[in-house]
């Protein structure tokens, strides 16, 4: 597996830049192959040189992250890391010949994976496969704002050049959701025979409903509460949810707003979506509904879906997001953007609603709708657990990638 931007660890804190659900699904998908027989080694990018090179997976000892030398000693965006591909590719290549690893194929996640494992798979003889995860050119499409200043900030020409240039030379490729397969046709005008569809998964062992027999977790959060979980970035539609959250407080006065996710330690980019935030909370007068967590530890995840009233995905452009897959694997309703990939799991008001975010009064209405329904929401809640442990579990995503492989080697 190749996944080289952010921070790729084997227990990664997740919300810091570039580190989000594309971590948890090259992770869980290697950890699930694992169980299966196949041992697997994850390739990043180096940067931190108090790192160690080679992190096994705890309590999966077949599964490994490699860190590869490339560019500076410091963190670069995925969105400029391209200079420094070439250099990470002529490492891995020599990091695997020195250790005499012999892989039966390369499967990279994203297009800055894509750029190095064509070139290692070329030079080691091997099969490559492709997971984009996100298409730049959608991306582009969703986010508007002046064409030059987002061309600054995200390098989508080239990003997109190079999506192509992966796309027709990798064995296959697989997409997370059918609306992909549908952005790729009509924003790429492409499509070929070995495309495939296989959406994440969700560790269904570490998310469930809440049991009898588990004494409840003690948070910090309030007693009601609709919870929003991601990483903190310029897309993921924060200002869009304070917008509706306005009307919705005003209608249901006892419960609160709670957003969570970002780095530990923030940087510019995210302190920049934070405070744009809080000029929108304090320009309504909501600071008093809503609590802005940040970083959420991996065990106060399952607790904190759990005993949300419901969860939020507001993101305009989300070609899945994994948070709401994971709420809904605890018993927890989902609001979520119909415009995103996620519209593939939800089925509208049988095990969760789709809206279209940018509509104050659409979302606000979806949200009062099931927080004064106790009855709709604990049978949308439990649909939605059907749902994601019948199709979404990791090891059932496992075996359709061993199928993937098997039948474009």
């Amino acid at each position: 597996m190749l996944s080289t931007h952010g921070y790729f660890d084997p227990e990664p804190q997740l919300g810091r830049t570039d580190t989000g659900g594309q971590v948890v699904y090259v992770l869980e998908l290697a950890k699930a192959l694992s169980r299966a027989g196949y041992k697997t080694d994850i390739y990043t990018r180096w940067f931190d040189s108090s790192q160690q090179q080679i992190n096994p997976i705890p309590d999966n000892p077949d599964v490994r992250v490699i860190r590869i030398p490339a560019g500076p000693w410091e963190f670069i965006p995925k969105e400029f890391i391209y200079d420094v591909l070439p250099e990470l590719a002529s490492n891995m290549v020599d990091f695997i010949r020195q250790n005499d690893l012999d892989y039966d194929l390369f499967h990279s996640h994203y297009v800055d994976a894509g750029i190095v494992a064509l070139d290692v798979a070329k030079e080691m003889g091997k099969p490559v496969f492709f997971t984009a995860h996100s298409l730049g050119a959608w991306k582009r499409d969703q986010m508007g704002g002046n064409p030059e200043e987002m061309e600054k900030k995200f390098n989508f020409k080239h990003r997109i050049n190079e999506e192509i240039r992966i796309f027709k030379n990798v064995n296959a490729q697989s997409l997370t959701s059918i609306v992909q397969h549908e952005k790729l046709n009509e924003l790429y005008h492409y499509d070929a025979e070995n495309i495939i569809i296989i959406p994440p998964g969700v560790d269904v062992h570490l998310y469930y409903p809440p049991k009898e027999e588990e004494e409840k977790v003690k948070t910090p959060l309030p007693e009601k509460y609709v919870f929003c979980l991601s990483r903190i970035d310029t897309n993921k539609g924060h200002d869009l949810l304070l917008h509706a959250w306005d009307i919705v407080r005003k209608k249901v006065p006892d419960v609160d707003l709670v957003i969570g996710g970002g780095s530990p330690k923030p940087k510019a980019r995210e302190l920049g979506v934070f405070a744009s935030m809080d000029k929108i909370i304090e320009e309504a007068g909501m600071q008093e509904r809503i609590q802005k967590i940040g970083y959420v530890a991996n065990e106060m995840m399952r607790p904190y879906y759990q005993q949300a009233e419901l969860f939020v995905m507001p993101s305009l452009f989300e070609p899945f997001g994994m948070t709401s897959q994971e709420a809904m694997a605890c018993g927890t309703p989902v609001i979520a953007s119909k415009f995103g990939g996620i519209r593939n799991t939800i089925r509208d008001g049988y095990n969760g609603y789709l809206v279209d975010p940018s509509k104050p009064q659409e979302f606000a209405n979806a949200i009062m709708k099931l927080l004064k329904d106790d009855t709709q929401r604990a049978i949308i809640g439990r649909n939605a657990h059907k749902v994601i442990m019948a199709e979404y579990s990791w090891e059932a995503i496992a075996r359709r990638h061993l199928e993937f492989y098997e039948t474009f080697m």
